[in-house]
């Protein structure tokens, strides 16, 4: 007998399905769990297309973060694998607590569409914290363009050095940096724009940790995507989640970019 499906498929139960607070919790969680694989799976085929799994997950759970809604069908064309393997490298995840597929039904006929599938949280890694209060649990939604329209104004009124921007993350390119530093003032929203670069940047060799841009054309997408979010918030466009706006843009470059034998080449 099937179990009653409850949740339908819309912006707000994604959103309280949430489970991380920030991409970077996220992010150590996610490393923390391929640690967990590379030491328990013992088939290296196994290992290596969960780990691939899990990437695929994190980088589709970054607008509502920690949750993904796409298909099956759509993750086993992206790992290029059959949709039998993808389930059951899905049914492992879940053995092993790190995901959660949750049945999800449409507004419009109340039939079953595509699972969501959660992130679990690595106990281990936040038992220690304090958990953050409710008002704070996803900044980026608080977030308009507003802010970043008027940091455009004061812009034109008085040059800001980058050295205002402190404590700004050493792993973050400082051409990036100061860019960035142009329209947001603040480290911390300069820190989580180039995480979300270098999470979209996919690795292609799980045994050597080898990715698919060097670290050169990681920085060009990454000044080309800020440039292109910068030009979508000055049109007026409404954006409620920046990083998520940001990461669909990196994603897109990057999905383009690969294919392209001289960008590929050349840098």
């Amino acid at each position: 007998m099937k179990k009653l499906i409850k949740v339908i498929a819309s912006v707000d139960s994604f959103k309280n399905l949430s489970t991380f607070n920030e991409i970077e919790e996220m992010n150590i969680t996610v490393r923390n769990y391929k640690d967990i694989i590379k030491s328990v799976v013992i088939r290296s085929d196994v290992k290596s297309r969960l780990i691939a799994l899990l990437e695929v997950l994190k980088r589709h759970s970054c607008k509502q973060i920690g949750v993904s809604y796409m298909s099956k069908n759509t993750i086993a064309e992206k790992m290029e694998l059959s949709y039998k393997t993808v389930q059951r490298l899905m049914k492992k995840l879940e053995d092993l607590g790190m995901i959660r597929q949750i049945p999800m039904k449409r507004k419009s006929d109340m039939l079953q569409t595509a699972n969501a599938i959660q992130i679990i949280p690595d106990k281990s890694d936040v038992s220690d914290k304090t958990p953050p209060k409710k008002s704070e649990k996803c900044p980026a939604i608080k977030t308009n363009s507003n802010s970043l329209k008027q940091n455009i104004n004061n812009k034109r009124k008085a040059t800001v050095s980058f050295a205002q921007a402190n404590f700004i993350a050493s792993w973050v390119p400082e051409q990036f940096g100061k860019i960035a530093n142009c329209f947001y003032h603040e480290a911390k929203t300069i820190n989580e724009f180039w995480k979300v670069v270098k999470q979209n940047n996919p690795i292609i060799n799980h045994v050597e940790g080898n990715r698919a841009f060097t670290d050169k054309q990681e920085l060009h997408i990454g000044i080309k995507a800020f440039k292109e979010f910068v030009m979508k918030v000055k049109s007026g466009i409404s954006i409620k989640n920046k990083f998520g706006y940001f990461n669909g843009i990196v994603n897109k470059i990057m999905d383009k970019l690969y294919f392209d034998d001289e960008f590929m080449g050349l840098i």
